[in-house]
């Protein structure tokens, strides 16, 4: 004898099974057999209804609570754009080194001849004029040595000798002005260095009493 109005059938695609004692789930409110009924064994779409875990930032590491029902991922995405801290952190902060260029980028692109950092439209060295890196090597030691010439003047020194790097350049080229205060600042540290050796101690006449 068969009971064709009993049971039902597994509403999970790949099984369809006819169970006599058929399963409900809470969540979907779907039919399924002993085998199928966990949320994770149907794929079931409404699970995190009855998730009680509370979802936690991915870039502050707080945790965002939220209504039972509510999707995590939309309450996470809210949380990222108007209350989390990270998100309105400065990302773009290396900037251009190309004259007029305004661009920044997230990440620093320099430039393998000057070194430079530049946006990824003048990163190549023909898209910035680049100066090479002989030129870019004399140009930091320029600037090395106006900041070691800076912080040796004395405050009683007058404007014309303030500078021994504009002093010793007059008539001529930069080259020449940067090799001659090289040379000046190299014996400068000699000197200073011959100062602090302790002075050997020679023979000395005693004088004797008779």
């Amino acid at each position: 004898m068969e009971f064709p109005n009993l049971g039902e059938h597994c509403s999970e695609s790949t099984c369809n099974r006819l169970d006599f004692l058929p399963l409900k789930c809470d969540a979907c409110q779907g039919i399924f057999c002993t085998d199928h009924i966990t949320y994770t064994s149907h794929s079931c779409p409404s699970a995190y209804k009855k998730n009680i875990q509370v979802p936690v930032c991915p870039l502050c590491d707080v945790p965002i609570p939220i209504k039972r029902g509510d999707l995590p991922d939309v309450a996470v995405g809210l949380h990222i754009d108007n209350d989390c801290r990270e998100s309105h952190r400065k990302v773009f902060s290396n900037k251009c080194s190309s004259k007029g260029c305004k661009v920044k980028e997230m990440v620093p692109v320099k430039c393998n001849e000057c070194g430079a950092n530049f946006c990824l439209k003048h990163r190549h060295p023909t898209d910035h004029a680049c100066i090479g890196a002989e030129e870019a090597l004399r140009l930091r030691r320029l600037e090395t040595l106006n900041k070691k010439s800076q912080t040796t003047i004395s405050p009683n020194s007058s404007n014309s000798n303030s500078h021994p790097f504009r002093s010793l350049q007059g008539t001529m080229t930069e080259d020449e002005a940067l090799a001659r205060a090289l040379q000046a600042s190299l014996e400068d540290e000699e000197r200073s260095r011959r100062m602090l050796q302790p002075v050997p101690s020679g023979n000395r006449d005693r004088c004797r009493l008779s």
